[in-house]
């Protein structure tokens, strides 16, 4: 990038004006009207030192429409940040070329051709594919990234989902210039916290993230020029990794998992994937987690064991014992959708099998279910 390019002596930001003055003349005479296009693109590329910017931005799910809605409405607003916005999208009906389309914003397919200097600085929020370096380099001062974590911490797609999985109390949202080859590696531009909220879900996170970000992403570009200068390269201390989540995380593991550790799980993931467990061998979704719960047991003799199931009549819940304690469910979905009371009186009370087994360990849990679950 011609920005970051040694120079002999000359101060960057004198640069710049001596850039904006001296090519002002230049560029009215070579790229007026009629002209061709190739010395327009040239002029404006080497004589922009700030806003307003054009942008190609990348993006596809909603938390990236919050980023595109605040860009659009920037074009007309009186800080002058964006002068045109142009938008990047997957093939499929993602919210971010809904959003596009009713906002008449020009759209390109992926992946964008003939982007040569048409375009000063792109941006990428959620969009999931990486993009090579020759378009990169395309744009004199590169391509930022709205990331929702606090990188290096959970670098990768789910960062919202892994904060809340891991009980972090402190989050954030960081903009980065992103680089070839890997995700979220690149150096860091600008950085705001954010207090996770006792009890709060991934959704309700990422919409707050999303709405940070979006303004954080405003003030990077209003001072672009002075934070490239200022940019720090991320550090591998504490660097974590968030995978996208999956069917094979909602399994929970009555035997090591604590309330609060189901109580994460089910807040990271609940309102996608609903957790899961086995009942006499086949699966039973679990819904309507109520968190943990105090309970009275029927035989006060018998100790209960990680997976034993216990329905308490007075709030109607299916009580399930775990490493520590005991955490509620108001629904399951067993055949079809059935309120706690549903499952019991269908189900449960014609049988002594009241345990819950973790998948990973259902052979060995056969024995223990015969000997050691408790009576409803």
């Amino acid at each position: 990038m011609w920005t970051n390019s040694k120079t002999t002596g000359v101060p960057l930001k004198v640069l710049h004006v001596l850039q904006h003055c001296c090519l002002h003349t230049v560029c009215r005479t070579r790229c007026g009207r009629g002209a061709d296009l190739r010395p327009r693109r040239l002029c404006r590329q080497l004589s922009s030192s700030g806003p307003p910017w054009r942008l190609l931005f990348f993006g596809s799910d909603q938390f990236a429409v919050e980023s595109l809605k605040l860009l659009t409405s920037s074009r007309s607003s009186s800080e002058g940040i964006v002068e045109s916005l142009e938008v990047v999208t997957l093939s499929s009906d993602v919210p971010v070329k809904r959003f596009a389309q009713q906002n008449h914003l020009p759209i390109h397919s992926w992946p964008p051709h003939n982007v040569d200097g048409l375009f000063d600085v792109g941006v990428v929020v959620s969009f999931g594919c990486l993009l090579p370096e020759r378009l990169i380099n395309k744009f004199p001062y590169g391509i930022l990234n709205v990331h929702p974590s606090l990188l290096p911490r959970w670098r990768g797609p789910a960062p919202v989902f892994h904060t809340i999985l891991h009980g972090d109390t402190m989050t954030g949202v960081t903009i980065m210039q992103i680089r070839p080859h890997r995700f979220d590696v690149g150096p860091i531009l600008n950085q705001q916290f954010q207090q996770v909220p006792e009890n709060c879900t991934a959704d309700e996170l990422g919409t707050a993230l999303a709405s940070k970000g979006a303004h954080l992403l405003i003030d990077t570009l209003m001072t672009l020029s002075e934070r490239m200068l200022d940019k720090r390269e991320q550090g591998q201390t504490g660097a974590t990794f968030a995978p996208k989540i999956n069917t094979s995380m909602s399994w929970i593991v009555w035997e090591e998992q604590t309330c609060d550790q189901i109580s994460c799980l089910y807040r990271a993931i609940g309102s996608r994937i609903p957790l899961r467990t086995t009942w006499r061998g086949r699966t039973i979704k679990l819904l309507h987690f109520i968190g943990k719960c105090h309970i009275s047991l029927s035989d006060q003799r018998r100790k209960p064991v990680p997976g034993s199931v216990s329905y308490q009549k007075e709030s109607n819940i299916l009580a399930v014992c775990c490493k520590d304690g005991w955490v509620g469910f108001k629904e399951v979905l067993f055949k079809k959708r059935l309120t706690a009371a549903d499952f019991y009186n269908g189900y449960l009370h014609q049988t002594e099998e009241g345990l819950f087994v973790s998948r990973k360990s259902a052979s060995e849990a056969h024995h223990r279910r015969e000997n050691c679950s408790i009576h409803l």
